[in-house]
């Protein structure tokens, strides 16, 4: 039987150009369609990489709305664990508790940090005993408590390092015990981790563990927080004594490798997108879990751009959350958290 002979057919326009550029490597061919595209993706965004903060207040069945974070509420203690129930439900693995003190509550050595029925603890035995799996996260530091609004004790205009680590220790411990599953200290005193985790330890919390809120810096996106927390008309003069330097990367290691030695579970950088460049020295220095803060400020921009029509909600908040996943970060505290889950389990 004869060969068939070849089909020829005339080269066009685009071929010879294609041709005489010469190129061998086409990065396009690896994007040409959503199969290859989620193919070859690198970093991906679950619902496991999800923490939700939430504010919490005195009250019942209440939710206030938080004017400078729309669509974020402070919520009693029975709404807090309707919270907690639908977290659970759309698979979000933890919670970040932050509470509300009334201004009556509030003094100079923030001692309502200290009682073992303050509103943090009602809070974390309240959702414990209706979702026990649920991770609880609790911040220790003394600025929701203080009435001066910083987060150590302050004589004659300077944070006491040494005395506020004592009462953060103490803080730690009642959390411990009413249930929190990681504490997560916020206030930059020098050595907290080390008497965090040792006071856990005597007092018999070894599985408590610790996030380290390892750089944080003196940030202007903290604004909205403050306000939801009510520290924003409190706060006398600023936190840059004991928060780190915007301009700094280097003291970022620094202090990390402290908290690291000391004994610290996970590291945090806090705020999160304007210092991925930390997310991703800290990761790629200790390997340790590494954590970001979308905090307030970049919520609030992002939240505010949406409501106006200024960008497409649905597929900027993602994107935002996944650049944290690509500087290396294991997961990212974000008020978009329901959102998100909500998308992810919508789109199977």
């Amino acid at each position: 039987m004869p060969l068939s002979k070849p089909r020829l057919h005339a080269v066009s326009e685009a071929e010879a150009t294609a041709s005489r550029l010469g190129l061998v490597h086409r990065p396009r061919r690896n994007r040409k369609t959503d199969w290859a595209r989620r193919l070859v993706r690198e970093a991906t965004l679950t619902v496991d990489d999800l923490i939700w903060p939430i504010f919490v207040m005195n009250g019942q069945a209440t939710r206030t709305p938080i004017p400078s974070m729309p669509g974020v509420e402070r919520l009693t203690v029975d709404e807090a664990v309707r919270a907690a129930e639908m977290a659970a439900k759309l698979k979000i693995p933890a919670l970040a508790i932050f509470p509300y003190i009334d201004p009556s509550r509030r003094d100079p050595t923030g001692s309502e940090a200290l009682n073992d029925n303050n509103l943090v603890c009602q809070t974390l035995r309240a959702i414990k005993a209706e979702i026990p799996n649920l991770g609880l996260i609790t911040d220790v530091a003394l600025d929701p408590f203080t009435s001066h609004g910083h987060d150590g004790l302050l004589e004659d205009g300077r944070i006491l390092n040494d005395e506020t680590v004592e009462l953060l220790v103490r803080q730690a411990l009642v959390q411990a015990e009413a249930g929190a599953d990681v504490i997560a200290p916020s206030d930059m005193m020098d050595g907290r981790v080390g008497a965090i985790r040792a006071g856990l330890d005597a007092n018999g919390f070894e599985d408590v563990q610790i996030m380290s809120y390892a750089a944080k810096y003196a940030s202007a996106f903290y604004g909205p927080f403050r306000d939801a927390i009510g520290t924003a008309k409190t706060l006398s003069g600023d936190k840059r004594t004991y928060q780190m330097d915007p301009g700094n990367g280097l003291e970022a290691i620094r202090e990390a490798a402290l908290d690291v030695e000391e004994g610290a579970d996970m590291l945090m950088v806090k705020p999160g997108l304007p210092y991925l460049d930390i997310v991703w020295r800290l990761k790629e220095t200790f390997g340790l879990p590494t954590f970001a803060y979308q905090v307030s400020g970049e919520y609030a921009m992002i939240e505010g751009a949406i409501r106006n029509g200024w960008v497409d909600g649905d597929r900027i908040v993602p994107e935002s959350l996944l650049a944290f996943k690509r500087a290396g970060a294991d997961g990212i505290l974000t008020y978009f958290a329901p959102r998100v889950a909500q998308a992810l389990a919508e789109r199977g």
